[in-house]
């Protein structure tokens, strides 16, 4: 339904754990549910990780996953049969410590307003040592507060800064932006601007070159403005918030002020209010060849729209650096208006497998093809 000025009129009966959706009991993982491509399985990597959300592997295949809740989980798989054997709870008490990334022996944790890290994690999981404070500067603001974080070929760490608001303008010009820094902390510095909020990018595995998803703004209808997967080849672009949507579609408080032409385009418009986080290139060797160097994208689903949508698994496929088609890979989750399953993030394994998140099931789950590795 609709309401003035084209808005969506949110008709909600009592407080939902999601949004406008009938909720569901946490942890009924209903995976005979899941649908995909011939040939592909889904199964559970291992359950019971209240929230899980970003994923990254450690060099002796500990699976760390970060929350919005507080802990930060470690899952090993000691016997190597593509299972997590156990969950650690590696930290508590974190400030909404989403994003995690792993690199010479340490694990990166990004909470709201710093980035930690635990050095030599993998070698006491169970008491790991106290964290280094990398870097401390960034806002404070919980409002797309929760970031995503990862290593670039060019060696710096990526920290997003979303917008503190639906749409809004801001002095700070972190805000809205795509940051990196060196391991350290030190060069910190604004790589890409007019992002509203990623929760995921990737690089491309030939190019090298920045890839990541945004979510769109709330509250211009059910079907505008779509969410978007971007390209961003080189620093200093500007990707448009809050001026301009999608590449087209001027904002309607602020798109008077900067016309959508001076912006960056996307490189694929996604649906609308999917909720599009997580993206990896599949860099494996068990998917079919048409696979390779395709983008997997974590939907987690819409909270305030009509006729929800998203909770599933999409793919873009890329001709050369061209994304040229938008697709569904895996869906299920959703069922009519209930929802007992929420994508967050993919991750490439070693053997090939892609792994999804998901924080209402508390689940990671394995997907895939051929006959069981």
């Amino acid at each position: 339904m609709l309401g003035p000025k084209g808005m969506l009129a949110v008709m909600c009966v009592g407080v939902l754990t999601l949004g406008c959706l009938p909720a569901v009991p946490a942890g009924s993982i209903q995976l005979d549910q899941i649908r995909m491509p011939p040939g592909f399985k889904i199964d559970l990597y291992v359950k019971d990780l209240p929230n899980a959300r970003s994923m990254a592997l450690g060099s002796q295949g500990t699976l760390f996953v970060g929350t919005r809740k507080g802990e930060v989980y470690a899952v090993p798989d000691r016997d190597g049969d593509h299972r997590g054997d156990e969950v650690i709870t590696l930290a508590r008490g974190l400030n909404m410590p989403n994003g995690v990334a792993f690199r010479d022996g340490s694990l990166y944790v990004a909470e709201v307003h710093r980035v930690i890290r635990y050095d030599n994690v993998e070698r006491s999981l169970k008491s790991p040592p106290e964290p280094v404070v990398v870097g401390s500067t960034f806002p404070t603001e919980k409002h797309h507060g929760w970031k995503y974080i990862a290593f670039g070929p060019d060696g710096f760490l990526y920290v997003p800064v979303g917008a503190p608001c639906n749409v809004c303008e801001s002095a700070d010009e972190r805000f809205a932006s795509i940051m990196r820094m060196r391991p350290d902390g030190s060069r910190l510095e604004i790589f890409a601007r007019g992002v509203r909020n990623t929760v995921g990018f990737d690089w491309h595995p030939k190019t090298k070159e920045l890839w990541f998803t945004d979510n769109g703004r709330d509250w211009m209808g059910d079907d505008l403005p779509p969410d978007t997967l971007h390209h961003a080849p080189v620093p200093g672009l500007h990707f448009g918030f809050p001026y301009c949507h999608a590449g087209t579609i001027p904002d309607p408080e602020f798109g008077r002020k900067r016309a959508c032409e001076e912006f960056a385009k996307p490189a694929m418009n996604l649906g609308p209010h999917v909720a599009s986080l997580g993206m990896k290139f599949y860099t494996g060797r068990m998917f079919p060849a048409s696979y390779e160097n395709q983008v997997f994208i974590a939907e987690h689903g819409s909270w305030n729209r009509t006729t929800p949508i998203g909770y599933r698994v999409t793919l873009v496929r890329l001709k050369g650096n061209q994304a040229v088609s938008y697709e569904v890979f895996a869906e299920g989750w959703l069922r009519g208006r209930t929802a007992w399953g929420r994508p967050v993030d993919v991750l490439v394994m070693p053997d090939g497998a892609l792994l999804v998140s998901d924080d209402r099931a508390g689940a990671i789950y394995r997907i895939t093809h051929g006959p069981e590795s």
